[in-house]
Formats: structure tokens, sequence, C-alpha cells
């Protein structure tokens, strides 16, 4: 049974078709169908304490941990539920990203989203590369609690750009440990067809970006039609007036008349 399902089941780590070396692309395929795609940028923010320089005194550092581009994947999709797991630098950083599929009702009736549900992030402040002198070190879970991230309409694909700040609970003395996403585009349910995202749904920071960038011109076009609107009813006033019999303002030419 477990061969049939390594049969059926193909993880990639794409990161390496990425220009951006800082972005990662991850696809899961079942049945030789892609069945969740992601890209983002991530990093992780990790306090952690170590002494002083009296050894008394404990003060707070932080660990700045960047998605590895070589991290293991793996990876499942449900009709209602997907997953993704990463991992790196010997398992010393696992992520693991759980979606959920549900329907609502709505004023314009029933409908269905999916969401980012939870965010696990387990951390080994023993590891050297981004921990230095940690006091207790050892393997730490940061998680999210009664998470709603990503919400997107089912069948399309969310897209955001815009760094986006999740906040996380850690094991070690419930400190507060931020996931940072940028430059993110993900599917977990209903890809069209292999590797390819349907629709996007953009973030609320892009929408707004996209409308501030594109109002000074729909301003400026307005403006424009109203000052070809005006010149081209002052021409045809003018036509008008010109043709018409010009009658004296002053009284005094009214003299001769009659």
């Amino acid at each position: 049974a477990a061969a049939r399902l390594a049969a059926e089941q193909e993880v990639e780590n794409l990161s390496g078709l990425s220009p951006n070396p800082e972005k990662d692309i991850f696809v899961v395929r079942e049945n030789r169908t892609t069945c969740l795609m992601a890209e983002f940028a991530a990093k992780f923010i990790v306090p952690y304490d170590v002494w002083a320089s009296n050894y008394v005194d404990l003060i707070t550092e932080q660990a700045d941990i960047p998605l590895s581009r070589g991290a293991e994947m793996k990876g499942k999709c449900g009709t209602n539920e997907s997953e993704l797991e990463l991992s790196w630098l010997d398992q010393a950083y696992t992520l693991k990203l759980s979606f959920l599929k549900e329907g609502h009702n709505t004023s314009r009736g029933p409908e269905a989203s999916w969401r980012l549900s939870r965010i696990q992030f387990t951390y080994d402040s023993s590891e050297r590369t981004y921990f230095k002198d940690a006091v207790s070190p050892g393997k730490y879970t940061a998680s999210s609690h009664r998470l709603s991230a990503l919400v997107t309409p089912a069948g399309r694909s969310y897209e955001c750009q815009a760094q986006q700040t999740i906040s996380l609970v850690s094991t070690d003395h419930q400190k507060s440990v931020q996931l940072l996403l940028s430059e993110v585009r993900l599917q977990p349910f209903d890809i069209p067809a292999d590797f390819v995202f349907s629709e996007e749904h953009k973030c609320p920071v892009d929408q707004r970006e996209q409308l501030e960038e594109t109002l000074p011109l729909i301003l400026g076009l307005i403006l424009g039609l109203v000052i070809v609107i005006t010149l081209g009813i002052y021409h045809i006033h003018h036509k008008l007036t010109a043709s018409q019999v010009q009658i004296p303002r002053d009284r005094s030419q009214y003299k001769h008349m009659g």
C-alpha cells in the first residue's frame, strides 16, 4: 500500500525556477495531476534568551530564519483538506501549512471558499546557524490558534505581493514568533490543469495599491474629457452666436432707428 501511495503521489521543489532567490515554489501531484501549488517567500522572526555580559541577567535576541531553497517537502491533497510540510537544515526547522475548504450561506445563496486554517513551525534553538548561545536550547513549536487567513473563493488561487505578518505562539515560554510572507501565489484545491493556477483572488492590500496606482490615471482621463466637452460646447456656442444679428449694447446707437 505504501509503494502504491508513493507511486500515485509526487512532490516537487521547483524553487530553482524562480528568479527571486528568496522565493520558493512547491508542487504536489496525485495520480499524475497537480493538486496543490504554492509560491512564496517566507521568513521567521524568533525571539530567544541569551545571558547578559554579567551572566546573571537574561536578554532577548532574535533569530531571522528564512525558508531554505533546499527544503524537503511532503504534501497531501483531499476534497476539503490539504497540507504542505517543509523541513530544512537536517530537520532543525519544519513548517506545516494546513488548508480547509468549506461551504457557507450568503445573501446570494450557498458559496464555498478555502483558507489557511493552521500553521505549525518547529524549530531547534540548539542549531547554530541562526541561534547564538541560546539559553535552554531545544526543540520548540510555534503554532496558530483559530487561524483564518488567505480566505479565497473556491476554484480560485490566492495572490498577494505585499508582505503579510502572521503571529504564532511558541512553547518556549509563550514567546510570539512572527511569520513574514510575501510574493504569495497559492492554490491547495481545484487546480484546473497541471502546473496551472486558476484565476487569482488578490489580497485587500494588493487591491488597494492597484486602486491607488490607477486612480490618478482615471481622474486624469475624466478631467481631460471634461475639458474636451467644455471646449466643444464653447465652440458650438460661438458658431451659433456669430451667425445671429448683434444687437448694440450702447443705447445711444438706437437713436437713428425709427
